[in-house]
């Protein structure tokens, strides 16, 4: 294989990892939304 090839083969990992990382952070986020959601329902999102 020649250079060209890897370069693309290791251009297209990294942005595989990228997008991976991406939901990796939209799932903690939404994780989080429903969790903040469960805190004000119990009462503890007093802001006073």
């Amino acid at each position: 294989m020649s250079a060209t090839t890897y370069l693309i083969i290791a251009n297209s990992l990294v942005w595989i990892g990228i997008a991976g990382y991406l939901g990796f952070l939209a799932s903690r986020a939404s994780e989080l939304k429903k969790r903040e959601q469960q805190i004000e329902l119990l009462g503890g999102g007093d802001d006073s």
